[in-house]
Formats: C-alpha cells, sequence, structure tokens
C-alpha cells in the first residue's frame, strides 16, 4: 500500500512537470518540431538512469523512495504514446523527414542519455564517496523546493496582474533564487557541519542547489503564467 501511494504521489507530480515542462519548451521554440516530448523524453531517460545509481547504490532500503521517483515521477513525466503519435501526425502531414528525425533523435538522444546518467549515477555514488548525501534531511528539502515553487507561481502571477516591466521580472526572480539557493546552501552546510565537509563539496552543494531553484522557479513562473491565462483572480 505505501508504494502504490508513492507511485500515486510521483506519478501525479511527473504529469504536472511533464506538462510544464513541454509547454515552456514549445513556447520557446515552437510546434514545428515535437521538441518538447523529444526534451522531456531525453531529460527524463537521464533521469532515469541517474537516479537508478542513486537509489539503487546509495538507498538501497527505502523502496518507496525508488518506486516514487523511477515509476511514479519519470513513469509519468516521460511519454512514449505522444511520441508515436506526433510521429504518426507528422506521416500524415506529409513530413517524412520530421517524422523520421524525429524518431531517430528520440531513440538515440534518450539511449544516450539513460547511459550517461547510469555511468554518471555511478562514478558520483560509489560506496565511498559523499557519505554524507545519506544525512540530507530529504523530506525538508522537498517542501522548500515546494515553497519555491509556490513562490514562484505567485510571483509570476503578481507580474503579470501588475503588468511589470520585464527588467523588474527579472530582478525579482533572480533575487528569488539568490535568497533561496543562499539560504538552502547555509542550511545544508549547517545539518552536515559534523560531516567536515571540504569546500568542493561545499561548493558542490551550492551548485546542486542553484541548478534545482533554478528549475523550481523556472516551473513555477510557467504554472503562475498559467493560472494568469485561466482569468483567475482577476
Amino acid at each position: 500500500m505505501n508504494q502504490l501511494l508513492a507511485i500515486a504521489l510521483g506519478g501525479s507530480a511527473g504529469a504536472v512537470a511533464r506538462f510544464l515542462v513541454a509547454n515552456g519548451i514549445y513556447a520557446w521554440l515552437g510546434r514545428s518540431f515535437p521538441f518538447g516530448t523529444l526534451f522531456v523524453n531525453v531529460s527524463g531517460s537521464f533521469l532515469m538512469g541517474f537516479l537508478t545509481a542513486l537509489l539503487m547504490q546509495r538507498f538501497t532500503l527505502v523502496v518507496e523512495y525508488r518506486a516514487a521517483a523511477l515509476v511514479g515521477f519519470l513513469g509519468a513525466y516521460t511519454t512514449f504514446s505522444t511520441f508515436a503519435l506526433e510521429s504518426l501526425y507528422l506521416f500524415e502531414e506529409g513530413n517524412f523527414l520530421k517524422a523520421a528525425l524525429n524518431i531517430f533523435l528520440s531513440m538515440v538522444l534518450c539511449m544516450a542519455a539513460v547511459w550517461i546518467g547510469l555511468v554518471l549515477g555511478r562514478k558520483l555514488f560509489a560506496d565511498d564517496a559523499y557519505l554524507w548525501l545519506e544525512e540530507l534531511p530529504y523530506l525538508q528539502l522537498i517542501l522548500a523546493g515546494m515553497a519555491g515553487f509556490l513562490l514562484a507561481s505567485l510571483a509570476q502571477f503578481m507580474f503579470q496582474r501588475l503588468n511589470l516591466a520585464a527588467e523588474w521580472r527579472v530582478t525579482g526572480l533572480v533575487v528569488l533564487l539568490g535568497v533561496q539557493t543562499i539560504a538552502l546552501t547555509l542550511w545544508i552546510s549547517f545539518r552536515l557541519f559534523n560531516c567536515n565537509l571540504a569546500f568542493q563539496e561545499i561548493l558542490g552543494v551550492f551548485l546542486t542547489t542553484s541548478l534545482s531553484g533554478m528549475l523550481v522557479i523556472w516551473l513555477g513562473t510557467l504554472f503562475g503564467n498559467w493560472l494568469w491565462q485561466l482569468n483567475l483572480l482577476r
């Protein structure tokens, strides 16, 4: 029952993430080619390899986490059916070159991405590396990520409501990212004080919180913009 609940929660988060990421890519690159589906499948394949190495080598006893991340989240985040449907549409429209390119890129890039993720994960999470990862407060980190997502969504909604200029929007998001990154880095470093982290490990924590924060805030802005387009609370 716990595994089913974990899969359900992970699957719901993965489906929402796929919608936001794919539509963000389409808004950026257009819909002349299935860029959004290709991106989520390639990025999901990389995460599948990387997280498999992480969860199998570092957290072998936490079955629910593996089920939520690998089966639930990534199972819903990636999509073979949408890839197949979009490829068929391209064939029906006579875009044979685009259809063949989409099939080729999807197969090759996804295989390459899952291999790179698996190799990188095995290198980073060997038995004698980064022992402090087991001490991280993962539940609190997830809650912090959700808080950052909600703040970014609210900020984007307010930006639209107040019709602020682009430079003010960028400034607000950069400040939000900076505060979140610095606060999380300091908090994690203090929580792991007994682990005697080296400078490069603290730098790695900072880079990880920066990149994850950028992803969370970007997804939050997409969600906030989507809420605005739904004419909510206007």
